[in-house]
């Protein structure tokens, strides 16, 4: 039909419920609509270049084309326009002129090989982070004199920080992954430390947080009052996760190491020790 019609124009609403056979106002199955789902992307994919194989236009329009977080896949199909409506355009400009389209395509290719829009939904964030050259250590995921009283508040609000910071779209199945790690052993170190850790997929970008309570808790057999938090991506970390949790548990071990994190009179100051001796 490409040789027949002049230009196309991609329903992405309509499409997405037609390939994947899902009523999207039915909340039995609604779960399973995403635009994100790796045979949804590959049709798109086969869609483009077919059309421009023979010459001609194809655009999209619908939900997906307004989503900044989709915006690099888009780039990545080599779509010859996005309609969206006006409020949208300004700011999709300006994420645009960041974008590189190499860069895009090899997302796009990494994205059709997923198996799950979760893992889709991973690949982008990490894509986001690496664009923005995001450290691993931030002052925005250190808290100090927090007033949590239990372990549950402690882990509940670190987990609810990193909502907050934009590396975490799921606070409450990241909290799940380091409770499932508590249930084999406790993470206290003693000397009112705790390096609860977890590699999980609900971490968007590989995150250290630290919590310095206004009052120990208790943390196992032990009380707590200095809270490490290691929480990796599970797609990226690789043997990162024990490196930085034996390096950090050997530099507990050493009192003045402590004693400076203690005593240390911001976020800012704490973040620049730990990426000091861990060597981040």
């Amino acid at each position: 039909c490409c040789e027949e019609i002049d230009f196309f124009s991609i329903g992405s609403n309509d499409l997405t419920q037609y390939l994947l056979a899902v009523d999207r106002d039915n909340a039995r199955v609604t779960r399973h609509y995403n635009s994100l789902n790796p045979a949804f992307l590959r049709a798109l994919d086969y869609a483009v270049q077919a059309v421009h194989r023979q010459g001609k236009w194809i655009g999209l329009c619908g939900e997906l084309g307004a989503k900044g977080s989709v915006l690099p896949l888009l780039v990545g199909l080599g779509l010859d326009e996005l309609s969206m409506s006006a409020p949208s355009i300004p700011a999709t400009k300006a994420r645009l002129a960041q974008l590189d389209s190499r860069a895009c395509r090899q997302l796009l290719n990494q994205a059709m090989q997923c198996r799950t829009s979760l893992e889709v939904e991973h690949l982008l964030a990490q894509f986001r982070m690496t664009q923005q050259d995001a450290p691993l250590i931030t002052p925005q995921c250190i808290t100090l004199n927090s007033d949590w009283r239990s372990k549950e508040e402690v882990i509940k609000g670190m987990t609810d920080n990193l909502l907050l910071a934009g590396r975490c779209r799921y606070p409450r199945k990241l909290e799940a992954d380091l409770w499932a790690r508590e249930a084999v052993f406790s993470t206290g170190l003693g000397f009112s430390f705790a390096i609860p850790h977890s590699k999980s997929e609900h971490i968007e970008q590989s995150t250290i947080s630290v919590a310095r309570l206004a009052q120990p808790v208790a943390w196992g057999d032990d009380e707590a009052q200095f809270v490490i938090m290691l929480t990796l991506n599970k797609h990226s970390a690789g043997d990162q996760h024990m490196r930085i949790f034996s390096r950090l548990a050997r530099r507990i071990m050493h009192a003045e190491f402590r004693q400076s994190l203690v005593t240390a009179q911001s976020s800012e100051a704490i973040a620049a020790l730990l990426q000091r001796e861990l060597e981040l």
